[in-house]
């Protein structure tokens, strides 16, 4: 049985527009935020939940983290109804968005996760070893007597995403745990859920924009478009379906000609190279190696996938995202 079980689910926003003069009410605009989303996700994985803004991904999120109750549609996780049995659900997860902090304000971390060690009775020792545990893999230790407000936002992340494990959850949800972060401290975050997914065993849903998290943790994605599941499977074959275009730079030795190229390739001056863009369904990347090889000693050459936000953004495109 999956440990998170997700079917035909449902969840719909009323929109109230503002009054206008002359009216004596305001017009309502119904939004479906989820239209019959189902998934199944093990104990154990780590699984990337993209789309474009007003998707539906925070709104899963807070339904299956027990915040909202759908309209319709069957969830359990762990066995629980996240909305029905709330209380005892929440002792099980862990829950960080990265623009809503959980941490107090205006008092020494440590203060707020001993207050959190008092919400979630966890026991003295256990609550010692595992905050030694996570301040030394967060880099934590000399701003326990920091207050928050203090803190630069990488050391306010790394500060929520503590709070937020101290309780030992089973499953982790992350809501753009990454927002706003330079790229050291993205890599340091990375390589903690890398850790604390295969050491122990924590299921993780990673809800985020930076398609670099995505590509670096997650070997499964779903991908959400208008309240709507329209891919579930690895990230690769996905973008496989867009990688339609590629870019090489090539440079020769003295008086070496580009050599004659395909229709479907398009060479440009670059420097005192060449700069091809071609696209590999038509010419695969090795023919045209070839090709280039053949014309003489090449002084330098490199290849250029497109990132991956390039291919996300395509995806989005056609999709009409």
């Amino acid at each position: 049985m999956p440990y998170i079980h997700v079917e035909q689910l449902n969840k719909t926003f009323v929109l109230r527009k503002r009054r206008e003069k002359g009216r004596l009410f305001r017009e309502k605009t119904l939004v479906h935020a989820l239209n019959d989303v189902s998934f199944d996700i093990g104990r154990g994985e780590l699984v990337g939940y993209i789309g474009p803004n007003g998707a539906g991904k925070s709104t899963t999120v807070k339904i299956l983290s027990g915040i909202l109750t759908p309209e319709s549609g069957d969830v359990t996780v762990g066995g629980m109804v996240p909305w029905k049995e709330r209380k005892n659900h929440v002792r099980r997860i862990g829950v960080v968005f990265g623009q809503r902090m959980q941490l107090w304000w205006d008092v020494p971390i440590l203060d707020s996760f001993n207050l959190l060690r008092d919400i979630y009775r966890i026991p003295e020792q256990d609550y010692q070893k595992r905050l030694r545990e996570l301040t030394d893999a967060l880099e934590l230790g000399d701003l326990l007597r920091t207050p928050l407000r203090l803190m630069s936002l990488g050391q306010r992340m790394r500060s929520e995403l503590c709070g937020s494990l101290l309780h030992r959850p089973e499953i982790l949800f992350l809501d753009e745990p990454t927002i706003g972060l330079d790229a050291v401290s993205k890599l340091a975050l990375r390589d903690f859920l890398r850790q604390e997914n295969r050491q122990n065993g924590t299921t993780i849903l990673l809800t985020t924009h930076d398609m670099e998290d995505i590509a670096a943790l997650c070997p499964r994605v779903m991908v959400l478009g208008h309240g709507k599941k329209l891919y579930d499977g690895a990230l690769p074959e996905l973008l496989s379906r867009y990688d339609t275009l590629r870019v090489m730079t090539v440079r020769y030795g003295m008086d070496t000609p580009l050599p004659e190229l395909p229709e479907c390739c398009r060479a440009e001056r670059d420097g005192d190279g060449y700069k091809i863009t071609y696209a590999p369904a038509e010419i695969p990347t090795a023919q045209l190696l070839h090709i280039l090889q053949a014309a003489g000693d090449i002084r330098e050459l490199t290849a250029q996938p497109q990132n991956v936000d390039h291919l996300i953004a395509a995806m989005y495109r056609e999709l009409d995202l």
